[in-house]
């Protein structure tokens, strides 16, 4: 018999029998969505917790701090490790490192009529900030070369207050409104409590000079509004050289805050960076270059730990949402054996005829692996639409929660989902459709 006739067959089969062949193919639907919705709901969290992740600066970036002098467990006190551009370009030099940036940073007051904010103005390569990634709402990233210029993270704009403590919200536009910039801050608290310095002795008070403003440009916002939160969101970002020669100059015969001093507490030479922004080219080389820059006796952060410890979560939940939705498919295969075999027992008399008119035992045996099959696929099939349907009501319930699109059913689940309903009817229907070869013509003819 040819494919079309054994098809034909099995689905007229089928339709005979309407009411039985929509309560088994109906346990099949709600299996396939079960299992699917279940390994989606596993597959959104770990997307979720990515994204969580990339947010909160990536998955393949170090953040390199230096080793300040501290006592071993033998007393022993360990040589202080400081970041500046030697050691920059020593850890540029490990394998597997893509971009690696100093980053310095200075606090400054932003002044813009009755309102102001304190603010870090992190200086970092223009480079380092490509490789961020950083999603642009507004203008653009700092120039590489030229005066200095700042990038404000979307939350910025918030951290501004009125000084007059009415409670009353800023309405600033950073790209087109005049700010000016405080960096001494020093000097800045001293003539707000009376504008005098003590000298040491009753009575030898010297007066402050008001420090100087800056008038600087606002050259772009990063994308997001006032409810929009990431590790960028708060930063002030600005080109490592535009910002060190300003700093420098504003700082002319004075000590830069925040830079390292010697034992008599004057500043050391040259400018020293609070860390090193580091960029591996692969998730499974971060560990290793992490060993390299702890051998070179710095301090180092990752989000590899996070990740490894969320995988492993991941992992397990994932295991125990598909084991409860195997459970929903296992019954509806058990549910399919049966129709089969019931489907044997009222077609006994049909089987012998087939036998003895001539037919192959091999087509016996796929008109019913055919049926078997059909409804495995009908309910896949009719499973996945369902299991978009209760994926799409799961992440609108889930809108105001942390997590975004918390059931998420990718192309290859759609797939295999498909594959294994039809496997899985299959699968249960071998059993009958070996009985069904093995019936002897003769007492199948005598059945009634």
């Amino acid at each position: 018999m040819s494919i079309r006739d054994l098809m034909q067959m099995s689905l007229t089969n089928l339709l005979r029998r309407k009411l039985r062949t929509f309560l088994t193919v109906l346990g099949v639907v709600i299996g396939t969505a079960s299992i699917v919705v279940m390994l989606s709901l596993g597959l959104g969290l770990k997307r979720s917790s990515l994204k969580q992740i990339e947010q909160y600066g990536g998955i393949t970036t170090i953040t390199v701090y230096p080793n300040e002098e501290q006592s071993t467990e033998s007393g022993e006190k360990q040589k202080v490790q400081r970041l500046d551009d030697k050691a920059a370009e020593q850890v540029g030099r490990i394998p597997h490192v893509k971009v690696v940036s100093p980053v310095l940073q200075i606090d400054a007051i932003a002044r813009i009529g009755r309102y102001q904010a304190y603010i870090n103005i992190k200086g970092m390569t223009a480079e380092a900030l490509r490789n961020m990634r950083l999603k642009i709402g507004q203008g653009s990233l700092p120039a590489e070369k030229g005066p200095l210029q700042l990038f404000f993270g979307n939350q910025v704009i918030h951290s501004f207050y009125s000084i007059k403590g009415n409670g009353e919200a800023p309405k600033i536009d950073p790209v087109k409104d005049t700010i000016f910039y405080i960096f001494d801050m020093e000097a800045y608290n001293l003539t707000q409590n009376g504008g005098v310095q003590s000298g040491g002795n009753e009575g030898n008070s010297q007066p402050v000079k008001p420090p100087k403003k800056y008038l600087l440009p606002v050259c772009g916002i990063l994308d997001g509004g006032p409810e929009v939160y990431s590790n960028n969101s708060y930063e002030v970002y600005a080109d490592l050289d535009a910002l060190k020669a300003h700093v420098k100059k504003a700082f002319k015969n004075k000590a830069i805050p925040g830079q390292p001093t010697g034992k008599k507490g004057k500043p050391l030479k040259g400018i020293y960076y609070n860390s090193l922004y580091v960029s591996v080219d692969g998730m499974s080389h971060v560990e290793e270059v992490q060993k390299a820059i702890r051998e070179m006796g710095f301090q180092e952060n990752s989000n590899i730990e996070w990740l490894q410890q969320m995988q492993q979560q991941m992992k397990t939940i994932q295991m125990v949402l598909g084991g409860i939705g195997a459970v929903s498919l296992f019954v509806a295969a058990i549910g399919i054996a049966n129709t089969m075999m019931m489907s044997i027992y009222e077609r006994t008399k049909e089987i012998g005829i087939l036998k003895v008119l001539g037919c192959d035992l091999s087509d016996i045996r796929r008109i019913f692996l055919i049926e078997a099959g059909s409804i495995g696929l009908a309910g896949g099939m009719t499973g996945l639409v369902l299991s978009y349907g209760i994926s799409s009501v799961i992440n609108f319930l889930a809108k105001s929660s942390s997590y975004e699109n918390i059931s998420y059913i990718p192309i290859w689940l759609v797939g295999l989902a498909v594959f294994f309903s039809v496997l899985v009817g299959i699968g249960a229907g071998f059993l009958p459709a070996f009985r069904a070869m093995r019936l002897s013509p003769l007492s199948a003819l005598r059945n009634d």
